[in-house]
């Protein structure tokens, strides 16, 4: 750990073991535990408590209040030395929750770079969030649930454990999820349904009109041509040798295990 400086207020408590780099802003109240690392031009605001086997990158914003690192909640942990890794510029609003992993998973909860979790959300252990998402109020995230780069979950989401969330997908809010959310599609409801394709999303990240265009087709495919799973699973294949945007839509159909959102 650095000494002390301007940018640590004289109130948090801090491990001598902690890895701190030497730029990084500290709020009044925080506690920051032994096994804690956390990368340059990171702000931690004020009664945050960072706890754990936690690695937390460069850039990143936690406001007041969350708690990071803390067990998880899940009655077969016994204390084993399990992980949580937090990458790159990513924000957290006030009281969110992020626990480590459990040692019946990969024993890792990991999020990736530059996502946006907002205020009160959980993420549980063994959760692996990518990259460029955006949690919005009180999403709740159980164990083991995997979230692909740039979806979107509205607020109050609720996803049952071991769910699987495909990239640049979206839900509205007050949705619960208890089957798997395949890339580019728009969920609502609760249960959920699906409503059709995140079109606008996939505008602002540069789709083309023809490659939007072929994820309505897919879509189409998949929900509204009347064929079973596999059959839609096999026509998605078909497509995809000529559509590339169509390739995480095929992998992620061929891995799901919890069913399906139809």
């Amino acid at each position: 750990m650095h000494d002390a400086t301007g940018m640590i207020h004289s109130t948090a408590i801090i491990d001598k073991r902690a890895e701190l780099a030497l730029d990084i802003e500290i709020g009044p109240y925080a506690v920051i535990g032994a096994h804690v690392s956390i990368g340059a031009a990171s702000i931690i605001g004020a009664h945050v408590v960072i706890e754990g086997h936690t690695r937390i990158g460069r850039g990143n914003r936690i406001f007041h209040a969350c708690s990071i690192g803390s067990p998880p909640q899940d009655k077969k942990y016994a204390g084993e030395e399990t992980l949580l890794e937090i990458g790159d510029d990513n924000t957290f609003r006030e009281f969110c929750s992020v626990n480590t992993g459990t040692v019946q998973d990969g024993g890792v909860t990991r999020v990736g770079n530059d996502n946006w979790v907002m205020a009160y959300a959980h993420i549980a252990h063994d959760c692996r969030v990518g990259s460029h998402t955006i949690l919005a109020n009180n999403t709740q995230l159980a164990g083991h649930v995997v979230i692909g780069d740039y979806a979107i979950l509205g607020g109050l989401t609720g996803v049952h454990q071991f769910v699987k969330i495909g990239a640049h997908s979206m839900t509205g809010g007050g949705t619960i999820l208890f089957q798997d959310l395949p890339p580019y599609v728009l969920a609502q409801g609760n249960p959920a349904k699906p409503y059709g394709v995140n079109t606008e999303g996939l505008r602002r990240r540069g789709f083309s009109a023809d490659a939007i265009e072929a994820v309505r087709r897919a879509y189409k495919t998949l929900y509204r041509n009347n064929l079973t799973f596999a059959e839609a699973r096999a026509a998605l294949a078909e497509e995809a040798k000529s559509v590339p945007e169509l390739a995480i839509l095929v992998t992620f159909l061929a891995e799901a295990k919890r069913g399906v959102l139809r």
